[in-house]
């Protein structure tokens, strides 16, 4: 695996992101990876710490000029929590878990972000802005409702597959759309929703 074509591939993937969610300082970007995935292996069972740092290397060219959070999302056997600066978890008001992640209790990924990452904490959950899935790691339980798919023009890293997303508020009304008991009328009125 070319280690500077997975980073430069990554990096295109999350510039790619950061213009259609419009990402800005300060917000949550999710990333889950699976490096086995990524080297053509079954998840779980082959990633390697290598393949981790040309994947950071990409996502850390773009969030050093956005300054977005980059949060690191572990394997099941954490149950999926999420790796990140103490900075951001703080900012978002999250609760912290006690846990170190390591290659086979967390993943490749997460492992390696808790060591790069200048005060790297474990969070249970977060509702991310957007979010990157390399590997088919089901990041959809930490973005915030409601997710917007995003096609990448790169379809896999690696060997694995990739989903991105971001998110928007709920929206709700429209031009049908009543706000006072006096305009909804009686509950007996007849007619449809269609």
């Amino acid at each position: 695996m070319d280690s500077a074509q997975l980073t430069k591939d990554v990096e295109t993937v999350v510039r790619e992101l950061a213009a259609a969610s419009g990402i800005r300082q300060g917000q949550l970007l999710v990333i889950g990876v699976s490096t086995s995935e990524v080297l053509g292996q079954r998840i779980g069972t082959s990633g390697t710490p290598e393949t981790a740092a040309a994947i950071y290397a990409g996502v850390e060219k773009v969030r050093q000029e956005l300054q977005f959070y980059p949060v690191y999302q572990c394997c099941e056997h954490l149950n999926r929590a999420l790796v990140m600066e103490r900075e951001a978890a703080e900012r978002y008001g999250l609760e912290l878990v006690s846990a170190i992640p390591v290659r086979k209790a967390g993943g490749s990924m997460a492992a390696y972000a808790f060591q790069k990452l200048q005060d790297a904490v474990l969070t249970e959950t977060v509702q991310a802005h957007a979010g990157i899935d390399i590997g088919d790691t089901f990041i959809g339980m930490h973005l915030k409702r409601v997710a917007v798919p995003v096609r990448p023009t790169i379809r896999a890293i690696g060997s694995a597959h990739l989903t991105m997303a971001y998110t928007r508020p709920k929206l709700i009304g429209g031009e049908r759309a009543v706000y006072t008991r006096e305009a909804a009328g009686p509950a007996t009125d007849a007619g449809t929703c269609d």
